[in-house]
């Protein structure tokens, strides 16, 4: 999992090797109290608060001279700010606020991702009254601190790694890279879900009837497929609530549900010769709800080819049922024939590349910016709806954080569109998708 980049960019001279060494915990940057001593990127990987991410120190960027070194430098500058998940904006807090600032700032300000306006050399208590003058920027928040002095370094990336994956949690996703896919067959009873795994090994390792409920326990198989480790696990039918009787069924529809929790991709099986059945609908949900990974197959293709449009009947009331989970791919099989199997392992195998996929800071605020250009959101008690930046912070499912001025006034129907855009903006077929709302920091001063 590839982790957050933070960039450091500033003038010349404002601290910035200075701060990346306070982090670094050494001098892996060289400093001197002379404008341009880093010249090349520096990188570190940073072990904060159980978060791990990645440190550029920036050569002093310059918006007044000229000459071919600058321009070379300013250029390293832009492709750290264009790599970055997030911004440190270095200022001096000796100096004051110079024009060359302000123009940075500007330049900022195009940046569709989280900027941090940090006033540096701030050593003493009288030297705190002069950031005040850096709010003439028309910034949010300011932070003020000395990276000699260690005061206020905490604070800071407390703030700015506020968002980043855990170490656990960033553990737990390498895990479940390594390891081997888990697949579960879900649904109604007498489905396939036997009969489906069996065709799949190429063996009659389940045992298969037409009587319903022959499957009592989530029973786990390993599997190999074009070196790729899957573990496929049978599941019991799942019945309406109403019609579960207490004691043996009534626990193996527990198991059903737990083997969900425990699965990445829910295959859920149903019958080519019956409608989309409400409980099949609640499988859906609850696999959804989990953040699962969902494949649709509709099985027992065999009995209905006979029959004159069944493939377009079967399209047309799935699509008055599934309204919602157009993301849902959908697979025709027969596991009599085998027909449709080999798409349905292409399916998992994108479906799992899908769960896994992390997208940068940039490309997702172009889909934001995107989004809100074409369709910006209805005002809320007479208040504009303003977004400012969008980032992912989690895998399985992909979990995204828009930050905006009015996170709790986001209608419903906005959030599906936003959602909407990002699956059109990247492919995340299969996936359930998460999307939360969170305000940015009011104005103030760092303590």
């Amino acid at each position: 999992m590839t982790q957050p980049l933070v960039a450091i960019v500033g003038r010349p001279n404002v601290g910035k090797s200075t701060l990346f060494n306070r982090l670094a915990g050494k001098d892996r940057a060289l400093v001197q109290a002379i404008p341009g001593v880093t010249r090349d990127l520096n990188y570190a990987d940073i072990r904060f608060e159980k978060k791990r991410f990645t440190l550029v120190d920036t050569g002093g960027l310059s918006t007044i001279h000229t000459d071919e070194l600058t321009a070379e430098v300013n250029q390293q500058v832009d492709l750290a700010i264009d790599s970055a998940d997030a911004i440190i904006f270095l200022l001096d807090g000796r100096e004051g606020l110079t024009p060359e600032d302000e123009d940075i700032t500007n330049r900022l300000r195009k940046v569709a991702k989280p900027v941090y306006w940090v006033v540096n050399k701030v050593d003493s208590g009288h030297l705190e009254e002069l950031t005040y003058d850096f709010f003439r920027l028309g910034v949010e928040k300011l932070y003020s601190i000395s990276a000699r002095e260690k005061v206020g370094v905490h604070a800071l990336f407390v703030e700015v790694t506020r968002d980043f994956p855990t170490e656990e949690r960033a553990e737990e996703d390498r895990e479940d890279e390594a390891r081997p896919t888990r697949v579960a067959f879900v649904g109604v009873p007498n489905a396939g879900k036997s009969s489906a795994i069996n065709r799949i090994l190429g063996e009659k390792r389940l045992i298969v009837s037409e009587l319903p409920g022959t499957t009592r326990d989530a029973i786990r198989v390993p599997f190999q497929l074009d070196g790729q480790e899957y573990e496929l696990i049978d599941t019991a039918g799942l019945r309406r609530k109403s019609k579960v009787e207490y004691g043996v069924e009534k626990l193996t529809a527990i198991k059903a549900l737990q083997a969900l929790d425990d699965t990445d991709i829910a295959i859920i099986m149903h019958e080519a010769d019956r409608p989309l059945t409400d409980q099949t609908l609640r499988i859906f949900s609850y696999a959804e709800e989990r953040g699962r990974g969902i494949i649709l197959v509709i099985n027992k293709i065999d009995l209905v080819q006979g029959d004159k449009g069944w493939r377009e009947r079967i399209k047309s009331d799935l699509g008055r049922r599934m309204v919602g989970l157009e993301w849902v791919p959908i697979i025709f099989s027969s596991a009599k024939t085998g027909e449709g199997f080999d798409e349905l392992f292409r399916a998992v195998s994108i479906v799992r590349e899908n769960q896994l996929r992390r997208l940068t800071t940039g490309p997702l605020n172009r889909c934001l910016e995107m989004a809100v250009a074409h369709h910006a959101a209805p005002m809320t008690h007479n208040r504009s709806v303003n977004f400012y930046y969008m980032t992912q912070v989690s895998i399985r499912p992909p979990t995204f954080i828009v930050f905006t001025n009015q996170p709790g006034s986001i209608h419903f129907a906005y959030r599906r569109y936003l959602l909407n855009r990002v699956r059109e903006f990247a492919p995340f077929e299969g996936t359930p998708i998460r999307m939360l709302f969170r305000s940015r920091p009011k104005k103030g001063k760092a303590e």
